[in-house]
């Protein structure tokens, strides 16, 4: 069975958008707008946000498409578009009234910590980990943005400290001891659930 080399893919699919084959934004779209979405929605706390900021950055990759350098990561220059989408959109909710976290979808009827993706442990441990999850996603979401944004790429999206100094714009080593403060902070607001 072969295995498919999803960044040469990826590079491939760029290299036809540049091209003019407009068709290879729906490839790209497909195997990433569910990540990008999901990263965005971890980032910001607000499905509809993220939903707006996911399309945005496809937007973006769309119209930046000559910009793209064809031998560098894909996934790596997504998520720099998405991240920085969520930095001015935090930067505009600080000049404008944000909305809570519990506040319900219109759509769904759903607040953000229903929708976001869990595992669930067995039946009788699934009220306890829905419980923990909350407050694991409320510790993090209160960390500084530059905590917050390592903990998210390298603990939740599964970037490598590397990728994820390319995307926030810093050295990986910048990256490692942000999340070494940014564990040390979550592990005295956790105590009581370690």
């Amino acid at each position: 069975m072969d295995t498919i080399d999803a960044p040469a893919l990826d590079r491939a699919d760029m290299e036809r958008l540049a091209g003019g084959q407009d068709a290879a934004l729906n490839d790209l779209m497909a195997r990433h707008a569910r990540p990008v979405f999901q990263f965005l929605c971890r980032m910001l706390g607000n499905e509809d946000d993220a939903n707006d900021l996911a399309q945005e950055t496809f937007v973006r990759v769309y119209q930046h498409r000559t910009r793209f350098k064809p031998g560098a990561r894909f996934t790596a220059w997504l998520y720099t578009i998405a991240a920085n989408l969520a930095r001015n959109h935090y930067r505009w909710l600080a000049r404008h009234p944000t909305v809570s976290l519990d506040t319900e979808s219109e759509t769904t009827g759903q607040s953000i910590g229903e929708v976001l993706l869990s595992s669930e442990p067995s039946p009788g441990g699934a009220a306890v980990a829905a419980e923990r999850a909350a407050v694991v996603r409320a510790a993090v979401a209160k960390l500084p943005a530059e905590l917050r944004e390592a903990v998210i790429l390298c603990e939740w999206e599964d970037v490598s400290a590397a990728e994820a100094a390319a995307i926030l714009d810093t050295t990986p080593k910048a990256v490692e001891n942000r999340l070494y403060r940014a564990r040390k902070l979550l592990r005295d607001r956790l105590n009581d659930w370690l």
